[in-house]
């Protein structure tokens, strides 16, 4: 999918809500979204990518751990907000979408995508996932959060089996190392969470 129709379809409904949803997002820590894997981000600074990174709650955490983070966010009025949240983390900030990531360079020890899976469509997920092993670097790790459940109203939104995601990786090359589901933290009805984490190799 081209990054114009990404705005039309994974994007919507975000802009008008920016600031409902920038009050959220950052009523939550990022120990509590990542708690389940703390344990597989690395200790050692390195180079984070935050994909779909909204407020930049996760990105600021990880920037204090001393990572250099870059946060993508194709919605302009989250990353205003990131920007006023979090003005002294040091994140840098990206205008972009998956599947290309055609800003995105190099490669990185963490690849972070929270609450973004589901927006992309069927025909962008495989593209998107060998875009993805692209970025990490050798003994990189990729965490990813899928959402079950009803969507909210006027979102693009899918409810994606973990199966899906874990098979894809497998084609890609990576493996999956961790997988856990969860209640969501905000107590929304239907709602559930599962964590994946995958491994090159």
């Amino acid at each position: 999918m081209s990054g114009e129709r990404e705005q039309l379809n994974g994007t919507r409904g975000y802009a008008a809500e920016a600031d409902t949803l920038a009050h959220q997002y950052e009523s939550l820590t990022s120990e509590q979204v990542l708690g389940d894997v703390l344990h597989l981000i690395p200790e050692k600074p390195g180079r984070v990518l935050d994909i779909g990174a909204g407020t930049g709650r996760d990105a600021a955490a990880l920037a204090l751990r001393g990572h250099s983070v870059t946060a993508v966010e194709p919605t302009a009025e989250l990353r205003a907000h990131g920007r006023r949240l979090h003005p002294r983390a040091g994140i840098e900030w990206l205008d972009d979408t998956l599947p290309a990531l055609p800003a995105v360079e190099g490669t990185f020890d963490l690849v972070l995508l929270v609450a973004v899976w589901m927006h992309l469509d069927p025909d962008e997920r495989r593209p998107a996932m060998r875009r993805l092993a692209g970025l990490l670097a050798p003994e990189g790790v990729l965490l990813l959060t899928l959402r079950h459940g009803p969507p909210p109203p006027g979102r693009h939104m899918f409810d994606i089996p973990a199966d899906e995601p874990v098979a894809q990786a497998a084609s890609s090359g990576l493996h999956a190392v961790h997988q856990s589901t969860w209640d969501d933290l905000l107590g929304r009805p239907g709602v559930r969470w599962t964590t994946l984490a995958f491994r090159q190799g």
